[in-house]
């Protein structure tokens, strides 16, 4: 008789992440021949700067930079992050204790809730908000308090509606502004409003910040605001702003009593980032403001073809969003995002993201992500026009 081995039941919780569940979709219906266009995932198809590549090659050929390294990371990385922050944020940062680089700021929402909460804690999570803010908080075993950002409301917090509700055992707030999915800009009174209601209630405000250089004339940090860091920490990310998602460098920015809680999880989970790739990010941060006039001028085009997309399937949206991503609501006579999204992959070949993966706020709302060149974005918009024909 053989005892049956079981996973641990924190994996009740949480299931395989959508996007990774359906990209396999899309890669059977590739292998048959059907040729879709991915529209889903906000994952940037365009180079890393050429400096960044060259230094990654000059540090790699090195006999002396493939060995562990700290997990504070190198000095050069740390100093170009405070430097990205004081030239574009207007926030001073001792790149020795209040900065620490990250394998990416996905990594970073663990290593901040390992940190932080204890099992029975109380997180914070927006509805609709990236998935991992709550599949993260099931893993620790925290207790998950969806707060709503709706249309109407500018897909801002309702600090009134916070301060009225039962807020014992809160012990973190999830923010995420420029939004994602919604692309709801940055505001300073968010920031002001989240700053002041963590310090009077003692929750661990966090704010993830990786597209507030994506269509976005004013970058914003809430380390911006008077008194943040007694509430407040960042997370950002060059896999957006430097089209390095798969290189794996973010960062966390706060308080250094805060950074180093962070640190002592992370040291005792990885050992630290490959050199060539710190140094080679350090590079890339310190590109000029060119990189990001040539990097929003051809997003602007796609943002162009992107609504000509939305515009074939009926859904509206609000122009002014910012970010990877163009969120839209579904027609009325649609009976769910999943069901529009799933109908137009098998009519129009084009894979769509239902918003519902985001949370119950987002049912009635379709996403399409920027990264695609704009002929493909233009070719999805007519290939979903022609199968609307009934001729189709």
């Amino acid at each position: 008789m053989s005892n049956t081995i079981k996973p641990a039941d924190r994996l009740n919780g949480v299931g395989e992440y959508y996007l990774q569940r359906k990209m396999k979709e899309v890669a059977a219906l590739n292998a048959r021949g059907l040729d879709i266009i991915s529209l889903g995932i906000g994952g940037p198809d365009m180079m890393p700067p050429a400096a960044a590549i060259d230094t990654l090659c000059e540090q790699a050929r090195r006999p002396d930079t493939h060995s562990y390294q700290l997990g504070i990371g190198v000095p050069e990385l740390r100093k170009a992050f405070a430097d990205w922050y004081s030239r574009y944020y207007g926030v001073t940062l001792d790149p020795a204790a209040e900065v620490l680089p990250l394998s990416g700021s996905k990594e970073g929402i663990t290593f901040i809730s390992l940190a932080f909460l204890n099992p029975g804690d109380k997180v914070l999570v927006p509805d609709p908000g990236y998935p991992t803010y709550t599949s993260v908080s099931k893993l620790v075993g925290a207790d998950i308090v969806k707060y709503p950002l709706t249309e109407q409301g500018g897909w801002q917090p309702d600090f009134d509606a916070l301060e009225a509700s039962d807020l014992s055992g809160v012990k973190l707030m999830w923010i995420n502004y420029p939004h994602m999915p919604t692309g709801a800009r940055a505001r300073r009174e968010t920031f002001e409003r989240a700053v002041d209601f963590g310090r009077r209630h003692g929750i661990l405000i966090v704010n993830d910040n990786p597209y507030s250089f994506i269509l976005n004339d004013r970058p914003m940090s809430i380390l911006e605001v008077p008194g943040a860091r007694e509430t407040a920490i960042e997370l950002n990310s060059l896999s957006k702003a430097h089209n390095m998602a798969g290189w794996r460098m973010g960062v966390v920015a706060g308080k250094a009593e805060f950074v180093q809680y962070i640190l002592k999880v992370k040291s005792n989970i990885d050992s630290g980032q490959f050199k060539p790739l710190m140094l080679a990010a350090a590079k890339a941060l310190g590109m000029g403001d060119g990189w990001f006039e040539a990097l929003n001028a051809e997003y602007r085009l796609r943002r162009s073809a992107a609504e000509k997309v939305m515009e074939a399937m009926d859904v509206t949206f609000d122009p002014s969003q910012s970010g990877l991503f163009l969120w839209g609501r579904i027609p009325e006579g649609e009976t769910s995002g999943e069901a529009l999204a799933d109908r137009i992959l098998a009519e129009a070949r084009v894979f769509i993201t239902p918003g519902f993966i985001d949370g119950a706020n987002g049912d009635r709302y379709v996403r399409i992500s920027l990264c695609a060149p704009a002929d493909k974005l233009l070719q999805a918009a007519s290939r979903i026009a022609r199968a609307k024909t009934p001729d189709n």
